[in-house]
């Protein structure tokens, strides 16, 4: 038996080369079980490669993989039992239909599989073109039939590469979607993507990766909160509060805001500690305070902030 342990994707130091070029290197991954994950990156970063890897369709250089509690690829065929999988932009049988190539898919799968077919094309929104050949579906509409063909094993966790590629906004929008549903049935997601906006709206756990390397792991309010410790205060009277937070050996810049005043605390300091040093010091100046709490970036801030860095130290 599986074990049910916190964790569907567990890697160690994994690791793929194609001759002298290192495509993904030494990625230590965790995806918690009942999470939609992001795998972000540029394009090039590695993202397709580690996914390849993880479904058995390349063998790692180095390092261990675990799905679902399995070996990888020791126990592949029954890990995937339960894993549905989009790499790259799906294929099909042109010259049939949406649902002919969901019976062609449900034939290698467990008997159950047949009945899903009406509901998974009802669920991404293709039930009236479900008797149309394939070869008059937009690029979008292939997209959708991707992911109904992954959800036809009842799969308890689903790994999806680029998904909105092609899907206008309203598809993008019933695809977020789709995702709470399925995190709310107690299934996984992993989505890779280089759209950031999309993984910070779609995802709640998020691992950036740049050139094969994860560079930062974890939950989505983790990573959207900047490591500068910074502290955003609204107030009614900026000029008047700076002049009653400055001195403070906790801080090491003040600057005022329209609405008040963005701190920057000192690297060793507790932002805990010190918004409420702000705040005892505010109220005793009569100073009105109505916000008052750890600022936070976007990802987009963040990642841009973290591929920079490594760019600049190459």
């Amino acid at each position: 038996m599986a074990t049910q342990n916190e964790y569907v994707i567990e890697t160690e130091g994994l690791k793929k080369s194609f001759g002298g070029q290192v495509a993904v290197d030494g990625v230590d991954l965790r995806v918690p079980r009942g999470s939609a994950f992001g795998y972000l990156g540029p394009n090039g970063a590695g993202k397709t490669t580690l996914i390849r890897m993880l479904l058995g369709l390349t063998q790692p250089t180095a390092g261990t993989m675990r799905m679902l509690g399995r070996p990888m690829p020791k126990e592949r065929s029954r890990a995937l039992a339960r894993v549905g999988a989009i790499v790259e932009e799906p294929g099909f049988h042109k010259h049939l239909s949406g649902r002919e190539n969901l019976w062609v898919a449900a034939a290698a799968r467990e008997p159950a599989a047949h009945l899903r077919i009406d509901k998974v094309l009802e669920q991404v929104g293709l039930a009236d073109r479900a008797d149309d050949h394939v070869s008059t579906y937009s690029q979008g509409m292939r997209q959708r039939l991707g992911i109904a063909r992954c959800l036809l094993s009842d799969p308890q966790l689903l790994i999806l590469d680029e998904p909105t590629n092609g899907l206008d906004p309203g598809g993008i929008q019933e695809f977020r979607g789709l995702v709470r549903a399925w995190i709310a049935e107690g299934r996984t997601l992993v989505l890779s993507s280089h759209l950031l906006d999309e993984v910070e709206k779609i995802c709640d756990h998020v691992a950036i990766v740049d050139r094969g390397k994860i560079v930062a792991q974890g939950s989505l309010s983790e990573l959207s909160t900047g490591d500068d410790g910074a502290i955003t205060i609204g107030c009614d009277e900026p000029h008047k509060a700076f002049g009653a937070i400055d001195g403070s050996g906790s801080l090491r810049e003040v600057e005022e805001t329209a609405g008040g005043l963005r701190v920057l605390v000192m690297p060793d300091a507790s932002l805990e500690k010190v918004a409420a040093e702000l705040n005892t010091r505010l109220v005793g100046a009569g100073i009105a305070v109505h916000r008052l709490e750890p600022s936070h970036v976007s990802l987009e801030h963040r990642f841009l902030e973290i591929t920079r860095r490594l760019g600049g130290d190459s």
